[in-house]
């Protein structure tokens, strides 16, 4: 083909349905295209073309907030290289970026693991070991006993989510504390756990005896009476055993600041933004609200994770690690019911909290594109994803070595 010089006043017109290869800039760029190259990249979102980034979408800033209205090609495809950029994980991005995909080209795999970094990918080889095969003559002692404080009126629904999901997950003893409302429910949908009644009706008044459990998750369902509130507060101030909080009481947490002062340390939160917002303050951006979910962790010495397309877990000392499961059938009411009960699930067992979170975020994900594969992104329900809890662990559990 020719050589053509590009001019703002004669850009070529591009066919309908054309396919373009971006490649104009990438990694490099630190400031907004302006002149030529912005009238370039208007030019290529104006036409009906199908278009391809190489390395990232010409304007995208790669590890920076993009400053409003500079020119940015909108990409249905993006292919990089060895790794996926931080811009690609981030939800104001997604209309740059499309689908985004990575591509080998021989750079040295023992550099990229010596490399320090403070942001990691959670996928199959960084859980690799991290999940214990069971033991001939475990039973069900071997697996923990955890308790879940779940539900109200109204939403017993979450309560039983959250229950099967632990279940499922393979802990060993489950204690279920419900309102006197959700005892013939939670006895019938799911008989493996046992059943605590609440002494009120319609919501959790009371914290029980703490003693014979190893991991306790409390949240999905519990709505936010004053009394609810109480029994919060009392197991932050008594547990000695790790904590998974979800839900309302993360609400009841961001709406009384005080209680996160008790948070004891290594308990797990999963917060989506909006959540994270009552618990953190508001962002001014995607790169902020990381900037905010360290300050958080390390504060309060928790492991939250910020959950999203790709849920990005918070530690303590700073590391965040982006998940790469999921999809978006999981956008649907429940799905964070099921995470509590398979990230207390996996507390219960002794596993440490960033194993945990990590197996946990891990697993939630792929057994929610498991689980699409039968009922297809629109008819995927909550309650898919329990079913496939299991095989997702087995995937992730270390074999025997000979």
């Amino acid at each position: 083909m020719p050589y053509q010089e590009l001019t703002e006043a004669a850009l070529p017109v591009i066919p309908a349905g054309a396919l373009v290869i971006d490649a104009l800039f990438g990694t490099g760029l630190t400031r907004p295209l302006t002149g030529l190259a912005a009238a370039v990249v208007a030019h290529l979102n104006q036409a009906q073309a199908r278009i391809v980034a190489v390395d990232m979408p010409s304007g995208l800033l790669a590890d920076a907030a993009q400053p409003a209205d500079s020119p940015v090609v909108r990409a249905r495809h993006t292919v990089s290289f060895e790794l996926p950029k931080l811009a690609f994980l981030l939800p104001r991005n997604a209309e740059y970026v499309g689908q985004w995909h990575t591509v080998p080209i021989g750079l040295s795999r023992q550099f990229q693991a010596q490399a320090e970094s403070r942001l990691f990918l959670i996928d199959a080889a960084l859980l690799a070991g991290r999940l214990p095969r069971r033991g001939r003559f475990g039973h069900k002692g071997t697996y923990g006993h955890a308790l879940l404080l779940l539900g109200s009126r109204g939403k017993i629904g979450a309560a039983v989510l959250a229950t099967q999901a632990c279940l499922r997950s393979g802990v060993g003893l489950l204690t279920v504390r419900t309102p006197a409302v959700g005892y013939d429910i939670l006895q019938t949908s799911a008989p493996e756990a046992m059943a605590l009644t609440d002494p009120a009706a319609d919501f959790l008044s009371e914290l029980p005896e703490l003693t014979p459990y190893s991991a306790i998750g409390m949240g999905p369902g519990i709505d936010k009476a004053d009394s609810t509130k109480v029994v919060l507060e009392q197991l932050l101030r008594t547990a000695q055993v790790p904590l998974v909080l979800d839900a309302d009481a993360l609400n009841l947490l961001g709406a009384n600041p005080d209680l996160l002062a008790l948070l004891p340390p290594d308990s797990i939160l999963t917060p989506h933004p909006k959540e994270f917002e009552r618990l953190s303050g508001s962002a001014r951006d995607d790169y902020h609200r990381l900037e905010l979910l360290r300050e958080f962790c390390h504060k309060h010495r928790c492991y939250t994770v910020l959950k999203g397309a790709h849920t990005c877990l918070g530690t303590p000392t700073g590391e965040l690690y982006f998940n790469t499961t999921g999809n978006p059938g999981m956008a649907t009411g429940g799905s964070g019911d099921v995470l509590t009960g398979l990230l207390t699930a996996l507390r219960a067992q002794h596993l440490s909290a960033l194993d945990a979170a990590l197996l946990g975020i891990y697993a939630h994900g792929r057994a929610g594109d498991l689980a699409a594969r039968h009922t297809g992104e629109v008819g995927l329900i909550a309650g898919d994803l329990t079913r496939f809890i299991g095989p997702t662990l087995q995937e992730l559990t270390t074999p025997d070595a000979f």
